[in-house]
């Protein structure tokens, strides 16, 4: 069985063997294979659903939460401004969006913070991501053309590497979805998910993002698994649908886990956070990242 399994790390040589993307990739966390945890902003201003919430206290008191808990990374999320916007948001939602990146950045301190726009706004993304000193950002329609829920949406590599560059924002990685939730693909069908993330690599991602059908689904073993065989140099995260169940099934063939939705209440994206969930959450990885060295060791 193909399994992979980071080496023991010892000190900055490791990364130094790594290629570039994967290197930067590994110097955001301490741990290897981190699990990275959603925070769904409230709705915001502007969007139909806004209700005067305390946004940024909100997703403080979350943030807060996750990491007593142990989790190893945040993502910020603009997930309750629905219907969203294709790709142009309002500066009324970089605003915001700001305003709780720095706010949650200050809280995690040395914990690694991205962030994701809605929808496909990833440019406004890389603006907040350098403004709030955030690491890395969550990029959708980055290589091939799709249908969304928001309409039809071009693919954006070329003008957001040469906006990152312009900004001078190249120390901020842009992890990107490949063959995205929520989305319809037929115009690609011919196009397999590693034909996609070698597109993606040959366009430079520093990631790629693989998930099930939508927030929540369960994201196939074999198609994270094809997606590492293809690309075995970048960064493979699973992107929606990981528990405690299918985590060690996913683990081998992956670098890092983002997790939302079953760490809230009932597992629905949209309840408050479940500490017990959490809790659970990472125990789980404890445990699988234990077997997996333990494999490595031949024990």
């Amino acid at each position: 069985m193909y399994v992979y399994v980071l080496p023991a790390v010892n000190g900055l040589d490791f990364f130094k063997k790594l290629p570039k993307q994967m290197n930067a990739f590994h110097q955001l966390f301490s741990v290897d294979k981190p699990l990275i945890a959603m925070i769904h902003v409230p709705a915001l201003p502007g969007s139909p659903a806004y209700t005067d919430k305390d946004i940024v206290e909100q997703a403080v008191a979350e943030a807060r939460m996750y990491l007593d808990m142990g989790v190893d990374g945040l993502l910020l999320e603009n997930m309750h401004d629905t219907p969203y916007l294709r790709r142009l948001v309002g500066p009324e939602t970089i605003a915001w969006m700001t305003a709780v990146s720095l706010a949650v950045k200050q809280a995690a301190g040395d914990v690694s913070c991205g962030i994701q726009i809605l929808a496909g706004a990833n440019k406004a993304a890389l603006a907040v991501a350098q403004a709030a000193g955030l690491q890395y950002i969550r990029a959708e329609g980055f290589v091939y053309g799709h249908l969304a829920d928001e309409g039809w949406m071009d693919a954006d590599a070329g003008e957001l590497l040469r906006y990152r560059r312009q900004i001078d924002a190249e120390d901020i990685l842009v992890l990107t979805d490949i063959k995205k939730k929520h989305s319809a693909h037929s115009a690609t069908a011919d196009i397999s998910l590693a034909e996609t993330a070698r597109a993606a690599a040959f366009f430079r991602t520093d990631g790629l993002i693989v998930t099930g059908q939508a927030t929540g689904a369960a994201t196939s073993v074999a198609e994270v698994r094809a997606v590492r065989e293809a690309c075995p140099s970048l960064p493979v995260l699973v992107g929606s649908g990981v528990d405690p169940d299918n985590l060690p099934q996913l683990l081998p063939y992956c670098d890092a886990l983002i997790v939302g939705s079953y760490c809230k209440v009932d597992g629905y994206w949209a309840n408050p956070l479940d500490p017990v969930r959490i809790k659970r959450m990472v125990s789980a990885l404890s445990d699988g990242r234990r077997a997996l060295a333990a494999s490595s060791d031949g024990t």
